[in-house]
């Protein structure tokens, strides 16, 4: 890819700020027993503001396979998986946070470097410096690999490890009056899960010998939701001509409302980004310098690949303006949070709306929304080779998109965090062959 292609990006400048914020988490992650605060495990939904009122540190496993893949530094772990017995098409997510599992436990057994460590500079001994649990939690909604994921950790840790289990029932909406937040299905759900949230603070009060600071909790869902309510505002004025960000910008600040402490710095954090993306607006400035086309991204980021896809998409003139991975994740509805009523209700509810975890029907409503939303000419659907739950509804919601709004699409295979599965050539070929429908469409137009 040539310089003059790379230099038509041009990315959100506070995520430079937002990268430090997210390697000083994982730093006092990393420092934790020395603080002697008790460590949890967990996956799927964001539960880190119980973790935080509980006082302690919390690891997302998902999270930290993200970042190991982000930095190129996902092997020793996935081979360590790989050695203990977990097969390739196991979820990548899953696959490289057990191998940080079996490599931790080995480091805290003081066995020195696990499975593919032996000679490696300190730098990409980061699979391995995880705290070993105190206890694990899991709340995944939407996945069946995710809802058993901490099960199998469990017993990599001889099932010596007390784990807490949170049904997240799936949201089927399909009988009348049903669908998204809407609905007794709905109500029932959100209800269920709430109780269950409920039951999880005196198991941690257990695990850590010390009340609970309920005050704290609802400080911190209120810091969850002004960043929330920022971090939305800011990405519904790519709707704008050209976008002042993209999906690329949206995936380098997601792990931010997702896991970073809920407090003031997370506040100002989406303050200074939607002050950014409003400057934008108000200069014209594009994230892609020479916009032609916008498209909407459907699947899981393809982490290996960040940077490459970033680029690959703006040298071909592509805005990426939103996507299902980014806008329907992660407190997408802010309003449902009530920090001075019900917090756990609203805790419950945003936990509930996974992307994964309604009916095709319902997804493809929201695909389809958004895309007229933000005004894009396609639909670019990443096929996640790992990821069945993600990727299960696409070829459906394609056909939808083609038929009921007349958009092109295209599909190319990758993955979350195995970079094996990505094939550069596929992807150009498919894209090229996309936006030359898109440029006969317009010329019929």
């Amino acid at each position: 890819m040539t310089a003059a292609a790379t230099d038509k990006l041009s990315r959100l400048a506070i995520n430079k700020a937002g990268g430090t914020m997210v390697a000083d988490y994982w730093e006092d992650v990393f420092l934790a027993r020395e603080r002697g605060q008790k460590v949890v495990w967990y996956n799927g939904s964001a539960l880190n503001p119980i973790f935080q009122a509980a006082g302690m540190a919390w690891c997302h496993g998902e999270a930290f396979s993200a970042r190991l893949a982000a930095q190129h530094l996902e092997g020793p772990a996935q081979l360590a998986g790989s050695e203990y017995g977990y097969v390739g098409e196991l979820c990548s997510y899953a696959r490289t946070h057990l191998g940080c599992a079996v490599l931790s436990q080995k480091r805290s057994a003081g066995s020195g470097n696990g499975p593919g460590m032996v000679g490696l500079p300190e730098q990409e001994e980061l699979a391995s410096r995880l705290p070993t649990p105190d206890v694990f939690v899991n709340a995944y909604a939407g996945c069946s690999t995710g809802q058993q994921w901490d099960d199998i950790s469990f017993r990599v840790f001889g099932k010596d490890v007390p784990i807490f289990n949170v049904s997240m029932p799936f949201l089927w909406s399909n009988r009348p009056g049903e669908g998204y937040m809407v609905g007794e299905e709905w109500e029932t759900s959100s209800r269920y899960v709430a109780d269950q949230l409920r039951e999880l603070i005196p198991f941690l009060e257990s695990i850590t010998g010390r009340p609970f600071d309920w005050d704290a909790y609802r400080q911190n869902m209120a810091y969850i939701k002004k960043a929330s309510e920022l971090r939305q505002e800011a990405m519904k004025l790519c709707r704008h001509l050209p976008a002042p960000a993209t999906f690329w910008d949206w995936i380098g600040n997601v792990a931010h409302i997702n896991f970073l402490p809920a407090n003031q710095q997370l506040v100002d954090f989406y303050t200074a980004v939607l002050a950014e993306v409003k400057q934008r607006v108000a200069d014209g400035e594009g994230s892609v310098t020479s916009e032609r086309y916008r498209v909407y991204f459907d699947g899981f980021m393809n982490w290996n690949h960040l940077g490459l896809l970033s680029r690959k998409f703006a040298s071909h003139d592509v805005a990426v303006v939103a996507g299902r991975y980014t806008h329907h994740a992660f407190w997408q509805e802010p309003q449902l949070i009530d920090p001075d009523g019900d917090p756990l209700l609203g805790q419950a509810q945003n936990n509930l709306l996974c992307p994964m975890n309604h009916s095709t029907r319902t997804i493809q409503d929201l695909v389809l929304r958004d895309s007229e939303f933000y005004g894009v000419d396609g639909i670019v659907f990443h096929s996640t080779r790992t990821c069945r739950a993600f990727t299960n509804p696409q070829r459906i919601i394609a056909k939808a998109a083609h038929e009921k709004a007349g958009l092109a699409t295209m599909f190319f295979e990758g993955d979350i965090a195995d970079a094996s599965f990505y094939k550069d050539e596929i992807l150009e070929s498919r894209l090229a062959a996309m936006l030359e429908g898109i440029d006969v469409r317009r010329a019929r137009a």
